[in-house]
């Protein structure tokens, strides 16, 4: 059964289709969601490498559940963040010795080298208190504001309750602006 891109097909269908033996509903799902998946990924182990290996091992999982997906259970990506965010939770376990000198900066397109710098110079402050937060508080923050999903969704991924996403999202926007204080200069805010 071929397919659009911008086909309004409900993930939940996909994945019977999917387990039926359709290819095609297994390429739409990947187009949906590597992308999210993989960058999620990459916010919390800052490893392109990794982020795409733990990408790959989730869309595998998904594909070896499809022919137990139950439909209305959870949502497709819900499901997808979770194990991603395990997966990631699990490489930062085992490598918890690694200096976060090691961590290689995200690479930018900026046009000019000084805004190149200060970008850079941003990103790493902001990187490195966001690795400074106990690993749930990092989770939580990243899927609320740089992934945006609602509190709800959250809630489901993290396996807690929407007051704990809260709660855990709060803390760590709160030791966030803690860590960041009076590196306005050096960031170049507030100047």
């Amino acid at each position: 059964m071929p397919f659009d891109s911008s086909s309004e097909i409900h993930d939940d269908a996909l994945m019977v289709l999917y387990a039926n033996g359709d290819s095609e509903a297994a390429r739409l799902l990947a187009t949906r969601h590597t992308k999210r998946v993989l960058a999620l990924s990459y916010r919390m182990l800052q490893d392109q490498a990794e982020a795409e290996d733990v990408a790959q091992e989730a869309m595998m999982r998904l594909w070896k559940i499809a022919p137990e997906w139950r439909r209305g259970e959870a949502k497709v990506s819900t499901w997808l963040y979770r194990v991603a965010s395990n997966l990631c939770t699990d490489r930062l376990r085992k490598k918890r010795g690694a200096a976060l000198d090691d961590i290689p900066e995200p690479e930018d397109d900026a046009p000019s080298a000084e805004e190149a710098m200060l970008h850079q110079t941003r990103v790493a402050t902001l990187n490195e208190a966001m690795n400074a937060l106990p690993e749930r508080q990092k989770l939580a923050v990243t899927l609320r504001h740089l992934d945006e999903l609602a509190n709800p969704e959250i809630a489901q991924i993290m396996d807690i309750s929407v007051e704990a996403v809260e709660s855990l999202t709060s803390r760590g926007k709160r030791a966030l602006r803690t860590m960041l204080q009076g590196q306005e200069a050096k960031i170049g805010y507030g100047t």
